[in-house]
């Protein structure tokens, strides 16, 4: 059989009849009548990322009486993967209707909230977005915090191993803030939200990302006051970090529960 192709195309190979079968010859010659095996990548074969039965993702799912799922098929998996979902759904009336959804799979992930709570800092990331700089960022270089997908790992070493390569710092105990769906709507990703302090001594190297794999990332230290006043002017456009500074401020390190009477800093 063909291999799969890491974009996820059709693939396909040829057999040949042998005398006998799917007609004969008048003059007993040998009659070669040939046919296409069709295979998907990620499918049948692996994709380029070795994986196979992408196309059976949600068949088993039996945790809610009103869904029926019919049907998956894969779209695509150059790197991650993209189906549609053919499924019967029961409304609140009772009445039955088909519906179809595309969903795209990127894994889990984790992100971490850097902090220092004696200078009242945070410390973010810089990097470009393409996703971000088509859609009208004027750039595409967005301040975040540190973030990555699990890549098998727990949530907590994944995020710590994140932190490492992003930041520099080597982060001790996390806390956890909340996980949550970050676009219901057709990505499936759950992302687990960490808080950890950072000082002088947690840096083990100057960050910036994994250059290997691309990566080119500059490291950001800002005031906590500061960092809530881009959001509030649009410059921090991040979902997750705006998340995370706004808990920060609310119930997190920066809160007047866990900071009574310290005063504002700029940065």
């Amino acid at each position: 059989m063909a291999k799969g192709r890491h974009d996820g195309t059709i693939g396909a190979t040829a057999r040949s009849c042998p005398r006998g079968q799917g007609g004969g010859d008048p003059h007993g010659g040998r009659v070669r009548r040939a046919w296409t095996v069709v295979v998907t990548a990620g499918v049948d074969v692996p994709d380029g990322r070795g994986r196979t039965g992408l196309d059976q993702a949600g068949r088993d799912l039996t945790g809610n009486p009103r869904v029926r799922v019919r049907d998956v098929r894969l779209l695509a998996c150059n790197w991650y993967v993209l189906r549609t979902t053919t499924f019967d759904y029961r409304h609140a009336d009772g009445h039955w209707s088909t519906q179809q959804r595309e969903t795209y799979d990127r894994g889990n992930g984790a992100t971490v909230l850097l902090y220092d709570p004696d200078r009242r800092t945070v410390l973010l990331t810089r990097q470009f977005r393409y996703p971000a700089y088509v859609n009208g960022h004027p750039d595409g270089m967005l301040l975040e915090t540190a973030a990555g997908l699990l890549d098998d790992d727990a949530p907590e070493e994944a995020i710590r191993r994140e932190a490492a390569e992003e930041t520099g710092h080597a982060i001790g105990e996390v806390e956890p803030v909340f996980s949550v769906y970050m676009s219901p709507g057709s990505v499936t990703e759950r992302l687990h939200f960490y808080a950890a302090p950072y000082s002088a001594a947690t840096r083990t190297s100057a960050g910036g990302g994994v250059a290997a794999e691309g990566e080119d990332i500059e490291v950001v230290e800002l005031g906590f006051d500061h960092a809530l006043d881009l959001v509030g002017r649009g410059e921090i456009a991040d979902a997750k970090t705006i998340m995370l500074l706004q808990w920060a401020a609310l119930s997190g390190p920066f809160s007047p529960a866990r900071t009574p009477d310290r005063p504002a800093t700029r940065p």
